[in-house]
């Protein structure tokens, strides 16, 4: 019987997107195969397994349903501090082009826009995109979704190198970007993918790129070097708490990520409403994958996502945080993570953490295989920690060539083709179970012996979450009433059965 349910629930591979063509990795034509198409290769689907998760609106690849969520969530902002006359900055960052391939992220931003203009009158409305190290990225974006055309001439990529502006904060000056804020009002259009979970343990999520996407290299790096993980969260809410950036602040709309894809759009004039409930949001839907994706004793990980290696998606969930799964990131009682920038200086030449705090990387991991993934992202990390395959010349080039990646190369291998690297991952591992980070949402692509085997914890994950949720709830300050308000407010009578685990916590 329990045979007969588990081969219900395993699927074959779920196709993922094609590459694209990008100045931070190689020509589409150069991927040869995809992982998907490995023999022995399943999926398993996400929904199918937590059948409590909700339905998403999107895929079904149709960007309407973004646009009727946006506008239906909208309805409730007040638009009112705009006027026709104003010039209006419509804020978005690179990692929402990375989600689902863009397009829902594309379309919000699209529909914020057109609100805007019909709600306020106002016509001299940008787009103002921020990114990380990787400059020229949404470039593609731009191009790619026509944003150029759709604002007007007036979409922009900004970067943490271009001219700045001095705020003044409760902690000192801090540095935005100068184009960020030279409006009169600011729109803040965001995700709430989880992400680098890593870094900031999800405190203060909603408020993250004030610090990061919106700021100048100086303050960012007081986030990753100078204060590190959790330590440097508040910098970002000094930011929006100014004086400066409240003076233009609106509203902030985000699109609801999730492990299983678009669950539809927030939006609201109280940022810090917004943060706690995708704090619940994420504690729950992020929370029981990554406890699911934990419970692998032992995989071969294959890259093949057009993003850099820590920003590909298995079912959601970045390889990044896989890195970290030995140890419960959500949980604020754990030590730091194996990984993030301001641990990995704390490692001596043998790679060997300095501290007892510092974990290792999860030893899940037996083998990293790299069949398609960008540059553009210090990465050396890995392949020093993990037995690294590289497939084809062309992708080893795309490391050899970044500035931030010049010594990956050391410390991997190149391999022919991908089954070449498989055949050697596998002598190496010992394992046949096999982990894919190809972007695709809703599923995860893995080997048929990894499906068998996660299929079998998801009992023991579901338990586990339910004694989980209410302390992390707890650790990050939210309380049953805070659960009841956002309840009402977001018209989810359902959070009311958090709100007494709450209570009874």
């Amino acid at each position: 019987m329990v045979s007969k349910i588990r081969e219900q629930l395993i699927h074959p591979p779920v196709p993922p997107l094609p590459p694209i063509p990008s100045p931070y990795g190689v020509a589409p034509e150069y991927v040869k195969k995809r992982a998907a198409d490995l023999p022995n290769m399943a999926s398993i689907n996400i929904g199918e397994l937590f059948t409590w998760l909700p339905k998403p609106i999107y895929p079904p690849p149709d960007p309407r349903n973004v646009r009727k969520a946006a506008e239906e969530a909208l309805e409730k902002v007040d638009m009112s501090m705009i006027k026709p006359h104003h010039r209006v900055n419509i804020l978005g960052s690179h990692h929402g082009f990375l989600i689902l391939g863009g397009e829902p992220y594309a379309e919000l931003l699209k529909t914020v826009k057109d609100v805007v203009e019909r709600r306020t009158g106002a016509r001299d409305i940008r787009l103002v995109l921020g990114v990380g190290l990787r400059h020229r990225e949404n470039e593609i974006y731009i191009k790619r979704f026509k944003l150029d055309e759709y604002f007007g001439g007036k979409a922009f990529n900004v970067s943490p190198l271009d001219p700045g502006i001095p705020i003044e904060t409760e902690i000192g000056v801090l540095y935005g970007i100068k184009r960020i804020y030279d409006a009169d009002k600011i729109v803040h259009v965001h995700n709430t993918d989880v992400r680098e979970v890593h870094f900031h343990r999800h405190v203060d999520r909603a408020f993250k790129p004030f610090g990061m996407s919106y700021a100048r290299l100086e303050t960012r790096s007081t986030y990753h070097h100078n204060l590190g993980p959790r330590g440097a969260n508040f910098v970002a809410r000094a930011i929006f708490n100014s004086r400066f950036v409240q003076e233009k602040w609106t509203f902030a709309a985000f699109l609801r990520a999730s492990p299983i894809g678009i669950l539809g759009v927030y939006a609201d004039n109280d940022l810090e409403r917004l943060d706690k409930k995708i704090l619940i949001d994420n504690l729950r839907y992020y929370g029981v994958v990554m406890r699911l994706l934990s419970k692998i004793d032992e995989c071969i990980v294959v890259l093949d996502f057009r993003a850099p290696i820590p920003y590909v998606f298995a079912g959601g969930v970045i390889f990044a945080n896989f890195t970290g799964a030995n140890i419960d990131l959500f949980d604020l009682d754990q030590p730091l993570p194996p990984y993030t920038w301001y641990t990995e200086a704390y490692y001596d030449e043998y790679n060997k953490p300095l501290i007892p705090e510092i974990p290792p990387v999860n030893p899940a991991i037996k083998v990293l295989v790299i069949n398609y993934a960008w540059g553009g992202y210090p990465s050396v990390f890995w392949p020093k920690n993990i037995p690294t395959i590289v497939v084809g010349k062309e992708q080893a080039e795309v490391f050899k060539r970044d500035p931030q990646n010049i010594e990956f190369m050391k410390y991997a291998v190149v391999a022919e083709d991908l089954e070449t690297a498989m055949d050697f991952a596998y002598k190496i591992a010992k394992t046949d179970k096999v982990l894919v980070f190809d972007g695709v949402y809703g599923s995860i692509n893995m080997s048929r012996s990894l499906a068998e085997y996660l299929i079998d914890k998801v009992p023991e994950v579901e338990e586990e979450l339910k004694k989980l949720l209410p302390k992390w709830l707890k650790q990050r300050g939210i309380t049953s009433k805070d659960v009841i308000e956002l309840a009402k407010y977001y018209n989810e009578p359902e959070l009311e059965e958090i709100a007494k685990s709450l209570e009874k916590y």
